[in-house]
């Protein structure tokens, strides 16, 4: 059995970032996954995920602004940028965009607010309903890759991935903990970090986390997400800044879209209607099937609002997202072992910094948000 001082469980975004920062410090770090880094049946595979700042809440868009630092780092480790920028688009009526923009606007973050007929204009592929927040900052984040780069610089640094090595139970110990995977091999640790998404639900109460800490903990939401990718008609539609990422509200359907990057061939968008998959007890009763309905309502959306594309997928997929009530991620400690899920569907741009939040946590330094603890007053 070997030892380390830091055992982190999950090699997804949050997890590998976790590592790295871990590693980054000093720190002896094994990192284990039940599947590969990056795993196509957890949250953080694919080449396509929304880089944005706008959120109704000034603390995330805080956030955001502190992780630029850290994808100019990753960038830098991975040789080229890691955020294909586009520009976002953010409309629609439960989205309101001036909100968002006042938002913005106190955070200093540039942006434009774009009457709708101006909107019309300028992005005549797309069909508005309400006027326009654009910020050209934001863009696309290759998820992959990320999760490569930061297990790869951990590597660098000393730590040691177990891949194939799925976590059952952890155990309290004299010295910190061992950690027991499904087939019996086990792992010594001083200290843990649990980062392991959709399969969460399952571990929780394997944890050796105290019950009060468990009690308190928010109800999770796992869900099998639908996402469909449909064709350009226009040649050229693909070309830089003609077709930013959007998220667009209503009353009646919630949509996100955004170039579908090297896992669709960069042939057309990929699109969504937000939390709208089936829901699942934990990942481990994904089945990795499109529902018809769901289908019928994104295609129908995209032949109603994105002219610009054919209205018939040529690319579907699964992924899954893991909500808390609120959206609010946790990131938060008990006795030794941290708790990490930073998810909600709306992780990914926070990677390179929800490593440094969770190793702060984990050592029980640093500045936490205090919204991320178990059994915080959400706000």
């Amino acid at each position: 059995m070997s030892s380390t001082q830091f055992l982190v469980v999950g090699a997804g975004l949050a997890g590998a970032s976790t590592a790295w920062r871990l590693a980054e410090r000093g720190y002896s770090v094994t990192l284990i996954e039940r599947d590969v880094p990056a795993s196509e049946h957890g949250s953080s595979h694919g080449s396509a995920r929304i880089f944005r700042f706008p959120y109704p809440q000034r603390a995330y868009v805080d956030l955001v602004q502190q992780s630029v630092p850290g994808w100019a780092e990753l960038s830098a480790l991975h040789g080229s940028d890691l955020i294909t920028r586009c520009g976002a688009l953010d409309f629609g009526a439960t989205r309101d965009p001036h909100r968002l923009a006042g938002v913005l606007a106190a955070a200093g973050v540039d942006h434009e607010l774009v009457p709708q007929a101006e909107a019309v204009q300028r992005w005549p592929h797309i069909a508005f309903d309400t006027d326009v927040l654009f910020h050209a900052a934001g863009g696309v984040l290759d998820a992959e890759s990320i999760v490569r780069t930061m297990v790869a610089a951990a590597q660098a640094m000393g730590a040691e991935l177990l891949t194939g090595w799925p976590l059952q139970r952890l155990e309290r110990t004299s010295s910190g903990f061992t950690a027991h995977a499904t087939d019996g091999r086990t792992v010594a640790a001083e200290r843990v970090v649990v980062s392991a998404g959709g399969w969460l639900p399952d571990l929780l109460g394997n944890l050796a986390l105290p019950s009060g800490f468990l009690d308190a903990f928010p109800a999770l939401e796992v869900r099998e997400e639908n996402a469909f990718h449909f064709p350009y008609r226009d040649a050229d539609a693909s070309s830089a800044g003609k077709w930013p990422t959007l998220i667009h509200k209503r009353a009646d359907i919630s949509v996100y879209a955004l170039p579908g990057g090297r896992d669709a061939q960069f042939r057309g968008q990929k699109v969504a209607e937000y939390n709208a998959g089936r829901r699942l007890p934990s990942a481990a009763a994904q089945q990795g099937a499109i529902e018809p309905a769901n289908r019928a309502r994104v295609v129908e959306y995209v032949r109603r609002f994105l002219p610009g594309l054919e209205p018939e997928p040529y690319a579907e997929t699964t992924c899954l997202f893991t909500n808390t009530p609120t959206e609010d991620f946790v990131i938060d400690e008990a006795d030794g072992v941290t708790v990490v899920s930073p998810c909600s569907g709306h992780g990914a741009k926070f990677a390179p910094l929800l490593g440094e939040i969770a190793a702060d946590v984990a050592l029980g330094i640093g500045s936490v948000p205090e919204r991320f603890r178990v059994g915080a007053a959400r706000v």
